[in-house]
């Protein structure tokens, strides 16, 4: 039985970790949010009682977002062990190689030493390069062949490395999660999968898989998916 209060409204992760059961999602369309509405927005979540913030580098707002958590560290309302802050690595950041200095971009954009949550955003690739979305002449997405398990690999050395306290996986169905489940020398299995569920989308296949693994489903759109057209 859990005690659940505004104060200690944390779940276990099967590493040893906890995760506030509520969180903060960061998302806002870059070229139609004001500067600075995402620091407030953080600042004003922190004050209410929000202490799970979810980022991704992707969202080009984490210099706002980390500069809100340390301006509410130093008024004194929270410590930096209060906040838990979830990252993302990008499809383009897939190759073994990229993962770990990936992080380290993203720690430097938040001025954070670790992240409490570092998933892989998305199961498939882009062509690795300067350009978040890789297109070809025709407007393609050009995908870039990814073994998830090496990517995974270097996932759990970021672990080891301190520079982030748990690691898990977002958007990942079935196969995908067997896949590193089943991985030969496993050392850390995901303690997350961040999905889309909300009434409207329920998901019960996957979480009772997740359920039976010990894997927590971090639920995104949880009133149901935003009316961006773009989508």
């Amino acid at each position: 039985t859990m005690n659940l209060t505004a104060e200690n409204h944390r779940i276990p992760l099967s590493d040893g970790n906890s995760i506030p059961l509520l969180g903060l999602g960061t998302y806002a369309d870059p070229q139609k949010t004001p500067k600075g509405s995402c620091l407030e927005s953080v600042k004003i979540a922190i004050d209410t009682g929000y202490r799970h913030i979810d980022g991704a580098f992707v969202y080009y707002n984490e210099h706002e977002v980390g500069q809100a958590i340390r301006e509410k560290i130093a008024e004194g309302k929270i410590k930096r062990e209060d906040i838990f802050y979830c990252g993302k690595l990008w499809n383009t950041c897939h190759p073994p190689e990229l993962v770990r200095p990936t992080l380290e971009k993203t720690l430097k954009i938040l001025q954070l030493d670790y992240v409490d949550l570092y998933i892989i955003e998305l199961p498939m690739a882009f062509k690795p390069g300067d350009a978040i979305y890789p297109k070809d002449e025709n407007g393609k997405i050009i995908y870039h062949e990814t073994d998830l398990c090496a990517t995974w690999e270097a996932m759990e050395a970021c672990k080891d490395a301190g520079l982030a306290k748990s690691i898990g996986v977002s958007n990942f169905n079935r196969r995908q999660l067997e896949m590193i489940l089943n991985k030969p020398g496993l050392k850390y299995k995901p303690v997350s999968n961040q999905v889309e569920c909300h009434p409207y989308f329920t998901q019960p296949k996957l979480l009772e898989f997740c359920r039976q693994h010990d894997i927590v489903i971090v639920g995104y759109s949880p009133l149901g998916t935003s009316r961006d057209e773009t989508w």
